[in-house]
């Protein structure tokens, strides 16, 4: 079965409906009810009861003020004294119409029970005099018929008990003095039974002057009449006075009114007041009344309430722990259409403002709120916090008017509205905009934080995340709508503030019409130059480039002229302009082709040692506006440490904590941003041109570097540990050839620079692994360490004991079996046999002479060691740079590392010009020569 929304269940009544429900027609006056010019409601007590609803303080009151007119006991002199605004005047209204009726006692809705309760038949009609302090001057008579009156107690007499009961305090009148005691007594037990109801009395007493007497008496005399009055309603058993006097010296009116509260207060001290203030469960039904006509669908209420209740326990962990209760049930259906949590904000957090009225000020505020719900079709299923229309003027402007200057600009731009935040938010986010969520949230915060303002309520400013989805929440949806909405909002408006975690649910949030951090964030944003963020971006990626070891220099948007151009494994961080994208990927591409092919002004001669990470050109807005947001939240709280921006504590703790959210989130933005691994390849030395391979990043991963080494590894982009087999295609594929057998080793390593269809090795060492395994076993290649006049100087074959150097050659294996073959190595002679040893003694021939000895064989000569090495290249003038550093790395750093070699280099330049050279050149050649220590510069 369906829910129906509120206005199918209960209809508002018709003044409301109209638009004409008015303060001043609601307005409890107690004169304007006994000279009959009040409105039916008030002026009529079948109508007035039959819209009031009897609360347990008026209840108890009404029961005491029947048993004293039926002379049964009963409080004498009863002081109500309550907030403004928390229905004394109201309750007096009941008084006056139960024993000033002009119908039957049956006729008054809710008396017949409560009277039942009390033990009392019935209540005796009885005389009412209404002492109203904003009735009369009291430095000016008035009249009562032909008679002049000038005091409360002329008032008092006239309406008990008309002219006769006048006399007995005529004289008191005219001269200003009070009765005394004995007189109204009398006054009181002539005109019994009978109340007296004295009404904003501070009001009237303040305006009296020290030592300055008017016609309604004197300040003391008006004090003492009211001792008086108290003293002889005790002596009349059937006579009652109820007086209303402020709860506060705020709310008595200057000076005067304090020491005219604090007079009639001790006064009335001795006399107990019994009056309850209204509780938020009984105003529920005080509002409903007045509001609304009967439920017509009593048993779709309760399913409203039911659903309501089950989706409180389904969501029981996001909402706050009373709604968990079986009361919370009932709180729901005593208040219906209005849901509690709107009475609880308007009676905790706006019946704290001075001048809000705790009963006037909500009948007026949902008056104006039903009826433009109404107006616009509004389909809730009850009438949450967030369902306020804070866009109608009407409305708004009831709550602003309390608040004071400077919410008007604060609802239009981040509320509610056409040009509101969260009507922007909800229009570009559908999910949000489906149910409003945005606007709910806003409503629902404003309402239970905006008093805190202007208030000095203790305790913790705000609402958290529970409350806050009690004040949207209906059955049907989930919290997290609402949940992400608050979250968007905290991040994007300007007046909404936060306190507190902002990943706990202690969180609490607050309207306030001072502009939040946000704002002074937001324009601090645009004061950050495209240089300051590139230099930003440089820094955050450095800091997640640090654990990049695979490579062995890591260059962050850095030109290609300072990327040097050697042997080493080089990452490069392309800047934001070359960014790469799936529609757009030449611009990246073209990147990376120029760091290959060039070198600054001069050919690059090692591109295969350099790979790229490019950035997606789709998140770049979002890290420029994230380095944005670090660098103002940096700002601010560099200035507030610098005392150049002043801010409170809560303030100064929200931005350093803002500070350190921005700059966590700087490393993780740019993972997701920096996420394209460009590799620079050729599929064949006769390829047309080279081409850029893309891969992507795990931007998931723990850190930057380990996911480049794995995508590297994985993708055999480079190669950490390199089999033989693969060495020896490679070298048949492109350097075995019938006129050439042999490679250097260097040289095809040199080669793996240069060239993009090489396999890139990660270091040369990967190579020397290679070559060891290969050279031990006969199926790869032969070794040598030269070659000339057809021979292999050093010749191995199957022997692993090889070292890469210069003059390592990598022999094609057939040719290697063959040259093997033909030149079998040389065994080296065994050792000499023992000759003969001398002769053993016996019988035979003495030898007369001793056996020569020849010459001693020798062993074989030992080759001399060279003690001099002179060499001379000629060198290209176009290719000089890239070959001059060859030689001083492979010749001239191998020279100088034997620790006997004494080196000496000489660089000798012989240049010619057939047209002569110009001026320019030799001035030039002339000063640099001169710089750099040329021991000879001349000029022919």
């Amino acid at each position: 079965m369906s829910l129906k929304p509120w206005r199918e269940i209960i209809v508002p009544h018709p003044d409301v409906l109209n638009g004409t429900f008015q303060q001043s027609e609601f307005a409890a006056d107690l004169t304007a009810v006994r000279t009959g010019r009040a409105t039916a409601e008030y002026g009529d007590a079948k109508s007035f009861y039959a819209r009031t609803f009897i609360t347990e303080g008026m209840g108890r009151l009404l029961t005491q003020v029947a048993q004293r007119l039926n002379g049964k006991g009963g409080e004498p002199v009863i002081q109500l004294q309550t907030s403004f605004g928390g229905g004394k005047t109201h309750t007096m209204l009941a008084v006056y119409h139960l024993a000033n009726r002009q119908c039957a006692l049956s006729d008054l809705a809710g008396i017949p029970a409560l009277l039942d309760q009390a033990g009392v038949m019935d209540v005796p009609a009885a005389k009412v005099a209404v002492l109203d302090g904003t009735a009369h001057a009291p430095g000016q008579a008035w009249k009562q018929g032909q008679q002049a009156v000038h005091t409360l107690w002329g008032e008092m007499a006239w309406q008990l008990g008309g002219a006769e009961a006048f006399s007995l305090v005529k004289a008191a009148d005219a001269n200003g003095t009070s009765p005394g005691k004995d007189v109204l007594c009398t006054l009181l037990t002539q005109c019994a039974p009978c109340v007296v109801l004295l009404d904003e009395l501070v009001v009237y007493i303040r305006q009296f002057v020290e030592s300055q007497a008017l016609t309604g008496g004197t300040f003391d005399s008006n004090l003492s009449f009211i001792q008086s009055l108290t003293e002889a309603a005790k002596l009349v058993p059937n006579a009652v006075v109820l007086a209303s006097l402020p709860e506060s010296n705020s709310q008595a009116g200057g000076p005067r009114g304090v020491a005219a509260l604090q007079s009639l207060e001790a006064v009335f001290n001795r006399v107990q007041a019994i009056w309850k203030t209204v509780a938020p469960e009984e105003a529920f039904e005080i509002v409903r009344r007045r509001l609304f006509e009967s439920i017509r669908d009593a048993k779709a209420r309760d399913l409203t309430c039911r659903a309501f209740a089950d989706a409180y326990i389904a969501e029981r962990a996001k909402v706050p722990q009373e709604t968990q209760e079986a009361r919370y049930f009932d709180r729901m259906v005593q208040s219906y259409p209005i849901h509690p949590e709107v009475f609880t904000q308007l009676y905790e957090e706006w019946t704290t403002i001075d001048g809000f009225q705790r009963t006037r000020g909500v009948l007026k505020l949902m008056a104006k709120v039903i009826y433009r719900l109404w107006q616009d079709d509004n389909k809730d299923l009850m009438i949450l916090p967030g369902s306020l229309p804070l866009y109608d003027g009407s409305a708004r402007n009831e709550l602003v008017y309390y608040l004071g200057p400077g919410w008007d600009p604060v609802i239009d731009r981040d509320i509610d509205g056409e040009r509101a935040e969260t009507t922007v938010i909800e229009t570009k986010e559908p999910r949000f905009g489906s149910v409003q969520a945005a606007r709910r949230v806003a409503r629902t915060v404003f309402l239970g934080s905006a008093p805190s303002s202007v208030t000095t309520k203790p305790g913790i400013r705000g609402l958290d995340r529970a409350r806050v989805l009690l004040g949207c929440l209906q059955p049907g949806q989930t919290s997290s709508d609402y949940s992400d909405a608050l979250d968007r909002l905290a991040g994007k408006l300007h007046y909404l503030n936060s306190s507190g975690d902002k990943t706990q649910e202690e969180t609490r949030y607050w309207f306030d019409t001072r502009a939040n951090l946000r704002r002074e964030m937001e324009e601090r944003k645009q004061r950050f130059e495209d240089g300051a963020v590139r230099g930003r971006m440089a820094e955050v990626l450095k800091r997640i480039t640090s654990n990049a070891a695979f490579f062995d220099g890591t260059h962050i948007f850095t030109p290609h002229s300072d990327v040097p151009d050697d042997s080493a494994l080089r990452l490069i961080m392309l800047p934001p302009e070359q960014f790469y994208s799936r529609e757009a990927a030449q611009v990246a591409f073209e990147g990376v082709l120029e760091y290959v092919k060039h070198h600054g002004t001069t050919p690059r001669y090692r591109g295969n040692r350099l790979l790229f990470v490019a950035p997606d050109h789709g998140a770049l807005t979002r890290l420029r506006d994230c380095i944005r947001v670090a660098l103002a939240w940096k700002s601010i709280v560099e200035d507030v440490e610098q005392n150049r921006l002043t801010l409170d504590n809560l303030q100064t703790n929200q931005a350093k904590k803002e500070l350190i959210t921005a700059e966590e989130v700087l490393p993780r933005v740019t993972r997701e941003v920096y996420k394209w691994l460009l590799c620079p390849s050729q599929d064949t030395p006769t390829s047309p041109k080279a081409t850029v391979e893309v891969f992507p990043l795990n931007t998931a991963s723990a850190s930057l570097g380990p996911e480049i080494e794995r995508v590297c590894t994985d993708n055999v982009l480079v190669i950490t540990t390199w089999s033989p087999i693969h060495l020896r295609e490679e070298l048949k594929k492109l350097y075995w050839k019938v006129d050439k057998n042999a490679i250097g080793g260097m040289a095809f390593w040199e080669d793996t620079l240069r060239y993009l269809y090489l396999p890139r090795l990660k270091s040369s060492q990967v190579l020397e692994q290679a070559i060891i395994k290969g050279a031990g076993s006969r199926d790869f290649f032969g070794t040598a360490y030269g070659q000339h006049e057809g021979k292999f100087d050093g010749f191995k074959f199957g022997d692993a004991n090889v070292q890469l150097d210069d003059t390592l050659l990598l022999i094609e294996p057939t040719v290697a079996k063959a040259y093997e073959a033909a030149n079998p190595p040389i065994m080296p002679p065994g050792p000499t046999p023992p000759g003969p040893g001398p002769l053993p003694p016996g019988p035979g021939p003495t030898p007369t002479s001793p056996i020569p000895s020849g010459p001693t064989p020798s062993g074989p000569a030992l080759t001399p060691k060279p003690r001099a090495f002179h060499g001379n290249v000629a060198i290209a003038a176009t290719t000089a740079k890239m070959r001059l550093v060859q030689v001083a790395e492979e010749i001239i750093a191998v020279l100088a590392a034997d620790p006997n070699a004494d080196v000496k280099v000489t660089l000798e330049i012989q240049v010619n010009f057939p047209s002569g050279a110009s001026d320019q050149t030799k001035r030039a050649i002339t000063e640099n020569a001169k710089t750099l220590n040329f021991k000879n510069a001349d000029w022919e």
